[in-house]
């Protein structure tokens, strides 16, 4: 009898260490391969990047509004939503209790939702006054409540409320909110880019939004507007495009710099400390990226460059 209990007690000791040691955090993904760079096709012109449901990305395109999908593990992907004339892909925001992709059409002026999974086109919305100054439709964000989408030729954001599940409104749901008169604005289309990437607080009460053109990065209010500078110590975000909050850490990709400022942010968001400046090789004017892991995904945009020789465009992966 003592015999069989310590034979059971062995057994158990033996099973709980074996469970241990395959669950342990990061144990099953040791083997699992994250490529550095992934590919996208030629002459991609690629700008907006976004995570999804698991391991997969998504990248748009500025000529054709195509959306690409790749998985991380592989670096495998193919084109999800085809391009169409006369259409752009921007900043890309995901809900992920619907899957749906929501994306920042340009100087259409609109914003399109597409299925994640199917690529399937869900609705499309007007945010800007279509009888009003060319419009920008740059980035967007995603929270339990809404999606917000920032115009880089005006003065003003865009609020689309979401019901239970991420479910979408109609047209009369979007709402048009005028930034403060504090948000530093110069109006050149085409020259001059205000307001671009934009994230939100976990509770989503606060967004944070880039301004590219004066190097400045604001708290507003996601209801009234009301816009305050945050105090970075006199860092200046120049050419500040993409955001990705973690927590109370903010990166911030500067396109034309190469590379990603990381904020450790206040908790009122009022204020934050620049505490690294993330660069790579082989970052080609790097736009917006996304999170995944303890990754950061960039997209190169290749503004500037000359692509006659060399038409490739790639997602890079960085560590945060």
């Amino acid at each position: 009898m003592r015999r069989s209990v310590f034979s059971f007690l062995l057994f158990a000791v033996l099973a709980m260490v074996i469970v241990a040691v395959v669950f342990v955090p990061g144990a099953a993904a040791e083997g699992d391969t994250f490529p550095p760079i992934i590919p996208l096709p030629d002459n991609y012109n690629a700008e907006g990047v976004v995570t999804g449901r698991g391991p997969v990305i998504y990248a748009g395109s500025l000529t054709g509004g195509a959306i690409y999908e790749a998985n991380l593990r592989t670096g495998e992907g193919d084109i999800l939503v085809a391009g169409q004339d006369g259409r752009m892909a921007v900043g890309l925001g995901f809900d992920a209790r619907s899957n749906y992709l929501f994306v920042c059409d340009g100087v259409g002026g609109t914003a399109t939702v597409y299925d994640a999974g199917s690529g399937a086109l869900i609705k499309t919305y007007q945010l800007s006054d279509p009888d009003g100054p060319i419009p920008f439709i740059n980035d967007a964000i995603v929270t339990g409540e809404a999606v917000y989408f920032t115009n880089s030729f005006a003065k003003e954001f865009y609020r689309l409320p979401l019901g239970p599940g991420g479910a979408l409104p109609e047209q009369s749901a979007v709402e048009t909110i005028p930034l403060s008169d504090n948000f530093e604005f110069v109006f050149a289309p085409f020259e001059a880019f205000n307001g671009n990437g934009i994230e939100a607080s976990q509770n989503g009460k606060q967004l944070l939004i880039v301004n590219m053109q004066a190097g400045i990065l604001y708290r507003v209010d996601p209801d009234s507007g009301e816009a305050v500078e945050v105090d970075l110590g006199g860092f200046a975000l120049t050419w500040g495009d993409g955001l990705v909050l973690v927590g109370r850490t903010l990166y911030v990709v500067q396109n034309q710099f190469n590379q990603i400022a990381e904020i450790q942010m206040a908790n009122d968001f009022l204020s934050g400390e620049v505490t690294d400046v993330i660069s790579d090789d082989a970052f080609r004017v790097p736009t917006t990226a996304a999170k995944f892991g303890s990754y950061l995904y960039a997209v190169n945009a290749r503004f500037g460059q000359d692509q006659s020789e060399d038409p490739s465009f790639e997602i890079v992966q960085v560590s945060r």
